[in-house]
Protein backbone atom coordinates (compact mmCIF):
# COMPACT_ATOMS: atom_id res chain seq x y z
CA UNK A 1 0.00 0.00 0.00
CA UNK A 2 1.01 3.63 -0.77
CA UNK A 3 0.18 6.87 -0.88
CA UNK A 4 2.15 9.02 -3.41
CA UNK A 5 2.03 12.82 -3.97
CA UNK A 6 5.16 13.99 -6.16
CA UNK A 7 7.94 11.95 -8.27
CA UNK A 8 7.34 9.07 -10.68
CA UNK A 9 4.82 6.33 -10.75
CA UNK A 10 6.24 3.08 -9.98
CA UNK A 11 6.40 0.25 -12.98
CA UNK A 12 4.22 -2.52 -14.08
CA UNK A 13 0.85 -2.67 -14.89
CA UNK A 14 -2.26 -2.50 -12.15
CA UNK A 15 -5.18 -4.75 -12.84
CA UNK A 16 -7.46 -1.81 -12.30
CA UNK A 17 -6.98 1.78 -11.90
CA UNK A 18 -9.87 4.52 -11.09
CA UNK A 19 -9.44 7.40 -12.06
CA UNK A 20 -11.01 10.13 -9.73
CA UNK A 21 -10.77 10.04 -5.72
CA UNK A 22 -14.07 12.05 -4.67
CA UNK A 23 -16.29 9.79 -2.68
CA UNK A 24 -17.54 7.59 -5.59
CA UNK A 25 -13.84 7.01 -6.74
CA UNK A 26 -13.15 6.29 -3.94
CA UNK A 27 -15.79 3.86 -3.03
CA UNK A 28 -15.06 1.77 -6.08
CA UNK A 29 -11.38 1.87 -4.90
CA UNK A 30 -12.38 0.46 -1.34
CA UNK A 31 -14.58 -2.36 -3.22
CA UNK A 32 -12.08 -3.22 -5.71
CA UNK A 33 -9.47 -3.62 -2.36
CA UNK A 34 -11.85 -6.71 -1.20
CA UNK A 35 -10.24 -8.47 -4.27
CA UNK A 36 -6.64 -10.19 -5.05
CA UNK A 37 -5.85 -7.59 -7.56
CA UNK A 38 -2.97 -4.51 -8.19
CA UNK A 39 -5.07 -1.34 -7.54
CA UNK A 40 -4.62 2.39 -8.31
CA UNK A 41 -6.46 5.04 -7.36
CA UNK A 42 -5.63 8.62 -8.95
CA UNK A 43 -6.66 11.88 -8.24
CA UNK A 44 -5.13 15.45 -9.81
CA UNK A 45 -5.55 17.26 -6.85
CA UNK A 46 -3.16 16.56 -3.84
CA UNK A 47 -6.10 15.11 -1.60
CA UNK A 48 -9.02 12.76 -1.95
CA UNK A 49 -12.35 14.10 -1.91
CA UNK A 50 -11.12 17.66 -2.98
CA UNK A 51 -13.85 18.25 -6.00
CA UNK A 52 -17.38 17.90 -6.09
CA UNK A 53 -17.45 15.66 -2.86
CA UNK A 54 -16.42 18.72 -0.94
CA UNK A 55 -18.85 20.84 -1.27
CA UNK A 56 -22.48 19.30 -0.86
CA UNK A 57 -25.40 19.55 1.02
CA UNK A 58 -24.22 16.16 3.01
CA UNK A 59 -27.61 14.47 3.19
CA UNK A 60 -28.05 10.65 3.75
CA UNK A 61 -31.39 9.99 1.28
CA UNK A 62 -33.59 7.64 1.41
CA UNK A 63 -34.41 7.91 -2.75
CA UNK A 64 -37.68 9.00 -1.60
CA UNK A 65 -38.38 11.24 -4.62
CA UNK A 66 -35.63 9.59 -6.73
CA UNK A 67 -37.18 9.21 -10.81
CA UNK A 68 -38.65 5.83 -10.35
CA UNK A 69 -37.21 3.15 -12.22
CA UNK A 70 -34.06 4.67 -12.78
CA UNK A 71 -30.33 3.15 -12.19
CA UNK A 72 -30.08 6.27 -9.59
CA UNK A 73 -33.63 5.28 -7.76
CA UNK A 74 -32.10 1.65 -7.23
CA UNK A 75 -28.29 2.74 -6.31
CA UNK A 76 -29.87 5.18 -3.75
CA UNK A 77 -31.74 3.07 -2.15
CA UNK A 78 -29.23 0.22 -1.88
CA UNK A 79 -26.60 2.69 -1.23
CA UNK A 80 -28.74 4.70 1.98
CA UNK A 81 -28.69 1.34 3.56
CA UNK A 82 -25.07 -0.07 3.09
CA UNK A 83 -23.42 3.73 4.09
CA UNK A 84 -25.57 3.73 7.52
CA UNK A 85 -24.57 0.48 8.46
CA UNK A 86 -20.65 1.21 7.26
CA UNK A 87 -20.94 5.06 8.74
CA UNK A 88 -21.97 3.02 12.65
CA UNK A 89 -19.32 0.55 11.90
CA UNK A 90 -16.28 2.75 11.03
CA UNK A 91 -17.57 6.19 12.98
CA UNK A 92 -18.97 8.45 10.24
CA UNK A 93 -21.02 10.59 12.31
CA UNK A 94 -24.79 11.00 10.87
CA UNK A 95 -27.79 12.31 12.41
CA UNK A 96 -31.30 10.59 11.75
CA UNK A 97 -33.23 14.11 11.86
CA UNK A 98 -35.78 13.41 9.12
CA UNK A 99 -37.26 15.92 6.74
CA UNK A 100 -39.77 18.14 5.92
CA UNK A 101 -40.63 18.30 2.43
CA UNK A 102 -42.76 21.89 2.50
CA UNK A 103 -45.57 23.21 0.65
CA UNK A 104 -45.55 27.12 0.67
CA UNK A 105 -48.80 27.42 -2.32
CA UNK A 106 -51.62 26.12 -3.35
CA UNK A 107 -49.44 24.13 -6.18
CA UNK A 108 -46.43 22.96 -4.01
CA UNK A 109 -49.26 21.37 -1.80
CA UNK A 110 -50.95 19.80 -4.76
CA UNK A 111 -47.64 17.96 -5.71
CA UNK A 112 -47.56 16.60 -1.84
CA UNK A 113 -49.33 13.40 -2.52
CA UNK A 114 -47.94 12.87 -5.90
CA UNK A 115 -44.56 12.74 -4.39
CA UNK A 116 -45.73 10.34 -1.57
CA UNK A 117 -47.00 7.68 -4.26
CA UNK A 118 -44.39 8.19 -5.68
CA UNK A 119 -42.32 7.61 -2.75
CA UNK A 120 -44.13 4.06 -2.25
CA UNK A 121 -43.14 3.55 -6.09
CA UNK A 122 -39.62 3.96 -4.77
CA UNK A 123 -40.10 1.51 -1.97
CA UNK A 124 -40.52 4.03 0.67
CA UNK A 125 -43.37 3.64 2.56
CA UNK A 126 -42.82 5.92 5.66
CA UNK A 127 -43.56 9.35 4.09
CA UNK A 128 -46.72 10.95 5.43
CA UNK A 129 -48.36 14.32 4.37
CA UNK A 130 -48.85 16.47 7.79
CA UNK A 131 -51.01 19.39 8.11
CA UNK A 132 -50.22 23.25 8.70
CA UNK A 133 -50.58 22.81 12.48
CA UNK A 134 -48.11 19.85 12.58
CA UNK A 135 -45.76 21.66 10.94
CA UNK A 136 -45.93 24.67 13.15
CA UNK A 137 -45.20 22.17 16.07
CA UNK A 138 -42.36 20.40 14.88
CA UNK A 139 -40.68 23.71 13.60
CA UNK A 140 -41.96 26.86 15.78
CA UNK A 141 -39.45 29.25 14.16
CA UNK A 142 -40.57 28.20 10.47
CA UNK A 143 -41.64 30.90 8.12
CA UNK A 144 -45.39 32.11 7.93
CA UNK A 145 -47.72 30.42 5.05
CA UNK A 146 -46.59 27.00 5.06
CA UNK A 147 -49.96 25.06 3.96
CA UNK A 148 -48.38 21.44 5.01
CA UNK A 149 -45.55 19.22 4.07
CA UNK A 150 -44.62 15.64 2.96
CA UNK A 151 -42.77 14.09 6.40
CA UNK A 152 -39.52 12.02 5.56
CA UNK A 153 -38.65 10.52 8.46
CA UNK A 154 -35.51 8.30 7.47
CA UNK A 155 -33.74 11.39 6.08
CA UNK A 156 -30.29 12.01 8.01
CA UNK A 157 -27.53 14.49 7.85
CA UNK A 158 -24.23 13.03 7.79
CA UNK A 159 -20.28 13.99 7.35
CA UNK A 160 -19.37 14.17 3.48
CA UNK A 161 -15.53 14.92 4.49
CA UNK A 162 -15.06 11.59 6.63
CA UNK A 163 -17.07 9.23 4.24
CA UNK A 164 -14.25 9.75 1.41
CA UNK A 165 -11.66 9.72 3.98
CA UNK A 166 -13.22 6.69 5.45
CA UNK A 167 -13.00 4.77 1.76
CA UNK A 168 -10.18 5.77 1.08
CA UNK A 169 -7.66 5.24 4.06
CA UNK A 170 -9.80 1.48 3.97
CA UNK A 171 -8.69 1.05 0.33
CA UNK A 172 -4.94 2.04 0.94
CA UNK A 173 -4.74 -0.22 4.03
CA UNK A 174 -5.90 -3.17 1.63
CA UNK A 175 -2.88 -2.55 -0.69
CA UNK A 176 -4.63 -0.03 -2.72
CA UNK A 177 -1.74 2.50 -4.18
CA UNK A 178 -3.44 5.96 -3.92
CA UNK A 179 -1.38 8.63 -6.26
CA UNK A 180 -2.22 12.21 -5.81
CA UNK A 181 -1.07 15.28 -7.77
CA UNK A 182 -1.47 12.84 -10.84
CA UNK A 183 -3.83 14.47 -14.04
CA UNK A 184 -4.45 12.07 -16.65
CA UNK A 185 -3.58 13.99 -20.09
CA UNK A 186 -3.59 11.30 -22.70
CA UNK A 187 -4.98 7.50 -22.89
CA UNK A 188 -4.14 5.27 -25.17
CA UNK A 189 -6.28 1.96 -25.26
CA UNK A 190 -5.00 -1.26 -25.18
CA UNK A 191 -4.13 -4.25 -23.02
CA UNK A 192 -2.97 -2.75 -21.05
CA UNK A 193 -4.08 0.85 -21.48
CA UNK A 194 -1.29 3.15 -21.32
CA UNK A 195 -2.05 6.22 -19.25
CA UNK A 196 -0.22 9.51 -19.82
CA UNK A 197 -0.29 11.28 -16.70
CA UNK A 198 1.63 14.43 -14.79
CA UNK A 199 3.99 12.06 -13.57
CA UNK A 200 5.00 9.69 -15.76
CA UNK A 201 3.01 6.28 -17.84
CA UNK A 202 0.86 4.32 -15.65
CA UNK A 203 -0.21 0.83 -17.59
CA UNK A 204 -3.46 -0.58 -16.56
CA UNK A 205 -5.38 -3.54 -17.35
CA UNK A 206 -9.24 -2.29 -16.41
CA UNK A 207 -10.38 1.49 -16.10
CA UNK A 208 -12.93 3.20 -14.37
CA UNK A 209 -13.34 6.47 -14.91
CA UNK A 210 -14.69 8.17 -11.90
CA UNK A 211 -13.46 11.83 -12.36
CA UNK A 212 -16.76 13.45 -11.42
CA UNK A 213 -16.99 16.84 -13.46
CA UNK A 214 -14.55 15.89 -16.27
CA UNK A 215 -15.39 12.21 -16.95
CA UNK A 216 -16.98 13.05 -19.95
CA UNK A 217 -13.42 14.15 -21.03
CA UNK A 218 -11.43 10.83 -19.56
CA UNK A 219 -14.31 9.27 -21.51
CA UNK A 220 -13.57 11.28 -24.75
CA UNK A 221 -9.92 10.16 -24.45
CA UNK A 222 -11.41 6.70 -24.88
CA UNK A 223 -13.18 7.32 -27.80
CA UNK A 224 -16.51 7.89 -26.74
CA UNK A 225 -19.10 10.93 -26.36
CA UNK A 226 -22.25 9.28 -24.90
CA UNK A 227 -23.04 12.23 -22.70
CA UNK A 228 -21.57 16.22 -21.86
CA UNK A 229 -21.08 17.39 -18.25
CA UNK A 230 -22.75 20.79 -17.35
CA UNK A 231 -20.87 21.95 -14.31
CA UNK A 232 -24.01 23.29 -12.26
CA UNK A 233 -23.06 25.93 -9.14
CA UNK A 234 -24.78 25.49 -5.82
CA UNK A 235 -23.87 28.53 -3.32
CA UNK A 236 -24.54 27.86 0.20
CA UNK A 237 -24.20 29.70 3.34
CA UNK A 238 -23.75 28.41 6.52
CA UNK A 239 -24.36 29.75 9.74
CA UNK A 240 -22.48 29.97 12.79
CA UNK A 241 -23.78 26.97 15.55
CA UNK A 242 -25.48 29.28 17.83
CA UNK A 243 -28.32 29.18 14.94
CA UNK A 244 -28.55 25.36 15.70
CA UNK A 245 -31.53 25.38 17.77
CA UNK A 246 -33.97 27.16 14.93
CA UNK A 247 -34.18 23.88 13.05
CA UNK A 248 -35.26 20.52 13.91
CA UNK A 249 -35.51 18.70 10.01
CA UNK A 250 -34.04 18.93 7.19
CA UNK A 251 -36.39 21.74 5.87
CA UNK A 252 -36.90 20.42 2.05
CA UNK A 253 -38.96 22.12 -0.75
CA UNK A 254 -41.02 20.72 -3.33
CA UNK A 255 -38.41 19.94 -6.40
CA UNK A 256 -38.20 21.79 -9.54
CA UNK A 257 -36.48 21.73 -13.02
CA UNK A 258 -32.97 22.34 -12.21
CA UNK A 259 -33.26 19.66 -8.51
CA UNK A 260 -34.54 19.85 -4.92
CA UNK A 261 -34.02 23.63 -5.14
CA UNK A 262 -33.22 26.16 -1.58
CA UNK A 263 -33.61 23.89 1.62
CA UNK A 264 -32.38 25.11 5.59
CA UNK A 265 -30.44 22.23 6.95
CA UNK A 266 -28.90 21.49 10.48
CA UNK A 267 -25.15 19.59 10.12
CA UNK A 268 -23.38 17.48 11.45
CA UNK A 269 -20.48 20.07 12.58
CA UNK A 270 -23.05 21.58 14.57
CA UNK A 271 -24.39 24.11 12.17
CA UNK A 272 -26.80 25.29 9.76
CA UNK A 273 -26.92 25.11 6.30
CA UNK A 274 -28.89 27.37 3.61
CA UNK A 275 -29.01 26.17 -0.13
CA UNK A 276 -28.09 25.25 -2.89
CA UNK A 277 -28.23 27.76 -6.13
CA UNK A 278 -28.86 25.79 -9.52
CA UNK A 279 -26.58 27.77 -11.90
CA UNK A 280 -25.70 25.96 -15.13
CA UNK A 281 -21.94 27.29 -16.27
CA UNK A 282 -19.57 26.76 -18.85
CA UNK A 283 -16.45 26.88 -16.45
CA UNK A 284 -16.15 23.59 -14.65
CA UNK A 285 -13.66 25.53 -11.81
CA UNK A 286 -15.88 28.46 -11.26
CA UNK A 287 -16.72 27.49 -7.37
CA UNK A 288 -16.71 31.06 -6.61
CA UNK A 289 -19.62 32.86 -4.64
CA UNK A 290 -21.64 35.72 -6.37
CA UNK A 291 -23.48 38.44 -4.75
CA UNK A 292 -26.71 37.19 -6.74
CA UNK A 293 -26.27 33.84 -5.80
CA UNK A 294 -26.07 34.96 -2.20
CA UNK A 295 -28.70 37.41 -1.66
CA UNK A 296 -31.05 34.57 -3.81
CA UNK A 297 -30.57 32.37 -0.72
CA UNK A 298 -30.92 35.10 1.73
CA UNK A 299 -34.51 35.64 0.14
CA UNK A 300 -35.36 32.19 0.16
CA UNK A 301 -33.98 31.81 3.54
CA UNK A 302 -35.90 34.59 5.04
CA UNK A 303 -39.43 32.76 4.00
CA UNK A 304 -38.28 29.78 5.27
CA UNK A 305 -36.45 30.43 8.47
CA UNK A 306 -36.90 34.05 8.87
CA UNK A 307 -34.62 33.94 12.25
CA UNK A 308 -31.90 32.62 10.41
CA UNK A 309 -31.16 35.55 8.76
CA UNK A 310 -30.18 37.53 12.20
CA UNK A 311 -27.52 34.88 13.01
CA UNK A 312 -23.81 35.10 11.89
CA UNK A 313 -22.31 33.53 9.02
CA UNK A 314 -19.82 31.52 9.38
CA UNK A 315 -18.39 30.75 5.91
CA UNK A 316 -19.60 31.16 2.45
CA UNK A 317 -18.91 28.07 -0.50
CA UNK A 318 -20.12 26.64 -3.58
CA UNK A 319 -19.61 23.52 -5.20
CA UNK A 320 -20.16 22.68 -8.81
CA UNK A 321 -22.46 19.59 -9.60
CA UNK A 322 -21.88 17.16 -12.77
CA UNK A 323 -25.49 18.07 -14.33
CA UNK A 324 -25.53 15.80 -18.04
CA UNK A 325 -28.80 16.87 -18.78
CA UNK A 326 -30.62 12.99 -18.46
CA UNK A 327 -32.63 11.78 -15.22
CA UNK A 328 -30.17 8.95 -14.44
CA UNK A 329 -26.67 8.29 -13.89
CA UNK A 330 -24.36 7.75 -17.13
CA UNK A 331 -22.61 4.77 -15.72
CA UNK A 332 -21.78 2.79 -18.98
CA UNK A 333 -20.14 -0.46 -19.55
CA UNK A 334 -16.95 -1.15 -22.58
CA UNK A 335 -16.42 -4.67 -21.91
CA UNK A 336 -14.52 -4.86 -25.05
CA UNK A 337 -12.37 -1.92 -23.77
CA UNK A 338 -12.49 -2.90 -20.06
CA UNK A 339 -13.46 0.38 -19.37
CA UNK A 340 -16.41 2.10 -17.08
CA UNK A 341 -17.30 5.29 -17.05
CA UNK A 342 -19.22 6.61 -14.21
CA UNK A 343 -20.36 10.02 -15.13
CA UNK A 344 -23.20 12.40 -14.05
CA UNK A 345 -23.47 11.87 -10.39
CA UNK A 346 -25.17 14.04 -9.25
CA UNK A 347 -25.83 15.25 -5.14
CA UNK A 348 -27.02 11.86 -4.73
CA UNK A 349 -23.70 9.85 -5.59
CA UNK A 350 -22.23 10.49 -1.91
CA UNK A 351 -25.90 7.84 -0.52
CA UNK A 352 -25.31 5.74 -3.27
CA UNK A 353 -21.46 5.48 -3.68
CA UNK A 354 -20.98 1.98 -1.85
CA UNK A 355 -23.84 0.88 -4.35
CA UNK A 356 -22.44 2.10 -7.33
CA UNK A 357 -18.95 0.53 -6.03
CA UNK A 358 -20.76 -2.79 -6.31
CA UNK A 359 -22.28 -2.10 -9.58
CA UNK A 360 -19.28 -0.85 -10.99
CA UNK A 361 -17.33 -4.07 -10.40
CA UNK A 362 -19.74 -6.18 -11.65
CA UNK A 363 -19.40 -4.65 -15.03
CA UNK A 364 -15.84 -5.20 -14.23
CA UNK A 365 -16.39 -8.40 -14.36
CA UNK A 366 -18.42 -8.23 -17.60
CA UNK A 367 -15.43 -6.97 -19.21
CA UNK A 368 -13.37 -10.13 -17.61
CA UNK A 369 -12.21 -8.94 -14.26
CA UNK A 370 -11.29 -11.94 -11.72
CA UNK A 371 -13.93 -11.21 -8.91
CA UNK A 372 -13.33 -14.54 -7.27
CA UNK A 373 -11.99 -14.72 -3.89
CA UNK A 374 -13.17 -11.38 -2.37
CA UNK A 375 -12.19 -10.37 1.39
CA UNK A 376 -13.55 -8.56 4.31
CA UNK A 377 -11.72 -5.25 5.02
CA UNK A 378 -11.10 -4.68 8.71
CA UNK A 379 -12.69 -1.59 9.65
CA UNK A 380 -11.12 1.77 10.09
CA UNK A 381 -11.83 4.29 13.18
CA UNK A 382 -12.35 7.50 12.01
CA UNK A 383 -11.97 10.51 14.24
CA UNK A 384 -15.61 12.12 15.36
CA UNK A 385 -16.07 15.65 13.64
CA UNK A 386 -19.95 15.48 15.00
CA UNK A 387 -21.58 17.56 18.17
CA UNK A 388 -23.70 14.91 18.56
CA UNK A 389 -20.66 12.49 19.46
CA UNK A 390 -18.05 13.08 22.28
CA UNK A 391 -15.65 14.66 20.96
CA UNK A 392 -11.54 14.67 22.62
CA UNK A 393 -11.88 18.01 24.19
CA UNK A 394 -14.59 16.73 26.28
CA UNK A 395 -13.08 13.30 26.93
CA UNK A 396 -11.61 13.37 30.26
CA UNK A 397 -10.04 9.65 30.02
CA UNK A 398 -8.66 10.48 26.73
CA UNK A 399 -7.15 13.57 27.91
CA UNK A 400 -5.38 11.80 30.83
CA UNK A 401 -4.10 9.40 29.10
CA UNK A 402 -2.64 12.23 26.33
CA UNK A 403 -2.41 15.39 27.18
CA UNK A 404 -2.31 16.58 24.09
CA UNK A 405 -5.85 16.00 23.70
CA UNK A 406 -6.56 18.68 25.78
CA UNK A 407 -4.94 21.21 23.94
CA UNK A 408 -7.20 23.39 22.19
CA UNK A 409 -5.64 25.02 19.04
CA UNK A 410 -8.66 25.75 16.90
CA UNK A 411 -10.70 27.66 19.68
CA UNK A 412 -14.06 28.23 17.56
CA UNK A 413 -14.14 24.75 17.12
CA UNK A 414 -12.20 22.82 20.07
CA UNK A 415 -9.95 21.19 17.36
CA UNK A 416 -6.91 20.00 20.16
CA UNK A 417 -3.03 19.37 19.02
CA UNK A 418 -3.92 15.95 19.43
CA UNK A 419 -6.16 15.55 16.66
CA UNK A 420 -3.94 17.46 13.94
CA UNK A 421 -0.96 15.48 15.25
CA UNK A 422 -2.95 12.49 14.53
CA UNK A 423 -4.59 13.75 11.20
CA UNK A 424 -0.69 14.92 9.64
CA UNK A 425 0.32 11.26 11.03
CA UNK A 426 -2.60 9.21 9.20
CA UNK A 427 -2.83 6.70 6.63
CA UNK A 428 -4.19 9.32 3.88
CA UNK A 429 -2.54 13.00 5.90
CA UNK A 430 -3.59 16.02 4.31
CA UNK A 431 -1.85 17.81 1.48
CA UNK A 432 -2.72 21.10 2.70
CA UNK A 433 -4.07 23.28 5.28
CA UNK A 434 -8.15 22.77 3.30
CA UNK A 435 -7.40 19.00 3.76
CA UNK A 436 -6.52 19.15 7.57
CA UNK A 437 -9.41 21.13 7.93
CA UNK A 438 -12.06 18.31 6.37
CA UNK A 439 -9.92 15.87 8.84
CA UNK A 440 -10.08 17.90 12.10
CA UNK A 441 -12.66 21.04 11.41
CA UNK A 442 -9.78 23.83 12.16
CA UNK A 443 -10.02 27.06 10.78
CA UNK A 444 -13.57 25.76 9.96
CA UNK A 445 -15.02 28.22 12.24
CA UNK A 446 -16.80 31.50 12.99
CA UNK A 447 -12.98 33.15 12.66
CA UNK A 448 -12.02 31.16 9.38
CA UNK A 449 -8.26 30.88 11.44
CA UNK A 450 -8.23 34.32 11.93
CA UNK A 451 -6.70 33.45 15.52
CA UNK A 452 -5.53 29.82 14.92
CA UNK A 453 -4.64 30.07 11.26
CA UNK A 454 -0.84 30.59 12.48
CA UNK A 455 -0.87 27.53 14.40
CA UNK A 456 -2.26 25.38 12.74
CA UNK A 457 0.10 26.37 9.98
CA UNK A 458 2.91 25.63 12.19
CA UNK A 459 1.59 22.58 13.04
CA UNK A 460 1.00 21.52 9.47
CA UNK A 461 4.84 23.14 8.38
CA UNK A 462 6.37 20.41 10.37
CA UNK A 463 5.23 17.55 8.90
CA UNK A 464 5.85 17.44 5.39
CA UNK A 465 3.39 15.62 3.04
CA UNK A 466 4.87 11.60 2.54
CA UNK A 467 6.10 11.23 -1.07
Amino acid sequence: MSVTTRGALPGGAYDVTVIGAGVVGSAIARELARLPLRIALLDASDDVGDGTSKANTAILHTGFDAVTGTLESRLVRDGSRRLAAYAAENGIPVEPLGALLVAWDGEQHAALPPLAAKAERNGYHDARIIPAEEVRAREPHLGPGALGALEVPGESVICPWTTTLAYATQAVRAGVDLHLNCPVQQITSGDPHLLTTGRGPLRTRHLVNAAGLHADEVDRLLGHADFTVTPRRGQLIVFDGLARDLVRHILLPVPGALGKGVLVTPTVHGKVMLGPTAEDLDDKTATGSTAEGLALLREKGRRILPALLDEEVTAVYAGLRAATGSEDYAIRAHPAQRYVTVGGIRSTGLTASMAIASHVVGLLAEGGLPVTGPRDLEPVRMPNLGEAFPRPYRDAELIAADPEYGRIVCHCERVTRGEIRDALDSTVPPGSLDGLRRRTRARAGRCQGSHCGAAVRALFDQKAPND
